[in-house]
């Protein structure tokens, strides 16, 4: 039997909706604490994203005793050495302030040439089965640069500074903010790394 439902540990009402609408086409049932009550706090202090997103599912599935998708994700700038990575969230020192990290980030980069200003998004997903147990892991990543000034209508995160850049693709030297939902979830790390998700379930049993 195939899995029939799947609890997003997640609180990101943005990073939800772009999960929710890339697995859409599933027979899976998408959960969310809207669904089953508070998910628990998770300290995420792992040194990767990987690492986090195991946790998250690990911990939820345990408390909610349910299939459970965990995502972690994050910019990796290369003259920052990786910065702000599995800190992204919380750059600028409050969680979730995006308009801070930009800001952040456009001031640590600023006078920076556009070949200095590489960088890429990176996802990595975790599924826990009801008994906690982390059975599958995938990641995926994107390729791009950091602009020297917002660009686009979208407000997600690090979107409207990070152009895409990889070549072959309708949306290069676009923005990510710049994209209509479709056409981002195609070429994001996010999307890549749920394509992954969704390969796995073909062959997913679940007893």
């Amino acid at each position: 039997m195939g899995l029939q439902e799947v609890l997003i540990a997640s609180g990101n009402a943005k990073k939800i909706r772009e999960i929710r609408g890339l697995l859409a086409p599933l027979s899976v049932r998408v959960l969310t604490s809207d669904e089953v009550g508070p998910l628990p706090e998770v300290i995420e202090d792992a040194p990767t994203f990987a690492g986090n997103a195991a946790k998250k599912a690990h911990e939820t599935a345990c408390a909610t005793g349910r299939w459970c998708l965990a995502d972690d994700s994050g910019l990796e700038v290369e003259a920052l050495d990786g910065a702000p990575g599995v800190l992204s969230a919380r750059f600028a020192g409050e969680h979730g302030d995006d308009a801070a990290n930009n800001e952040k980030l456009l001031t640590l980069l600023e006078g920076k040439a556009p070949e200095q200003r590489g960088a890429r998004f990176v996802c990595a997903l975790a599924l826990a089965n009801p008994e906690g147990e982390v059975i599958a892991q995938f990641e995926g990543s994107a390729e791009g640069q950091i602009l020297d000034a917002p660009r686009g209508s979208g407000d997600f995160g690090y979107d409207p500074l990070f152009l895409f850049t990889e070549e072959g693709h309708d949306q290069t030297g676009q923005g990510f903010a710049e994209l209509a939902p479709e056409a981002k979830s195609a070429i994001s790390h996010r999307g890549r790394a749920l394509k992954k998700f969704i390969h796995h379930l073909a062959a997913l049993e679940v007893s």
